[in-house]
């Protein structure tokens, strides 16, 4: 018995540490408040002067471009609002296009901008078309499928032609212009004698009229 009393004093003193241990650490737990959960509200986190960002293909080659004076970001929606933008779409293959606006907001990592008052979109010319541009108070780009869109009246002004109208939809991969209500349409002569003069093609630049549902 004397041999085995060293042991079992070890024994308990072995267990008195134990529980000690886990006393100490739920008494810890219970006495330190924890940190509430992070709440997500419509806050800026970040802020950047002169801020740029490029997005980039597959290949690394760069696709469109997203600068300005001033950029805000948002962690609730993960969204940059853009003071003085400047959105510039460089896919291959297909005309360049410039977006401005006096303020623009940066949705999805860069998959929709919206460009908000005096927005202007110039579509730059190429070897088919002659330059476009489309002026209204809201212009929405898609740069992954290089659309602009608006539900907002806007003015396109194509060469020396000029439309008005409410609601457009242009895709500068197919060169399709589509007016959902159109309003007053000038087409000069030269435009016109310019497109007959060359051989149909699928690129080359069209308009069609829709009528609101």
């Amino acid at each position: 018995m004397k041999e085995r009393f060293p042991s079992l004093i070890a024994l308990f003193l072995l267990l008195s540490l134990v529980v000690g241990t886990w006393w100490a650490a739920d008494y810890t737990q219970r006495a330190v408040q924890n940190d509430p959960p992070r709440r997500y509200t419509h806050e800026m986190d970040s802020w950047s002067r002169n801020f740029t960002m490029v997005r980039t293909d597959v290949d690394g080659k760069p696709i469109n471009r997203l600068e300005g004076d001033y950029g805000e970001h948002y962690p609730d929606d993960d969204s940059y609002v853009v003071t003085m933008p400047r959105a510039v779409g460089l896919r291959p293959g297909t005309p360049v296009t410039i977006g401005t606006s006096q303020t623009g907001t940066m949705y999805e990592g860069g998959k929709r901008i919206v460009m908000e008052k005096d927005a202007h979109l110039h579509r730059k010319p190429d070897e088919k078309t002659p330059p476009m541009d489309v002026h209204s108070e809201k212009l929405i780009i898609l740069p992954d499928d290089d659309v602009m869109y608006t539900d907002l009246p806007a003015l396109v002004i194509r060469g020396q032609s000029r439309m008005h109208g409410v609601g457009m939809k242009y895709n500068n991969k197919t060169s399709q212009l589509e007016v959902f209500s159109a309003s007053n349409v000038e087409i000069n002569n030269n435009d016109t004698q310019s497109r007959s003069s060359k051989s149909p093609s699928p690129n080359t630049e069209s308009a069609s009229q829709q009528k609101k549902p």
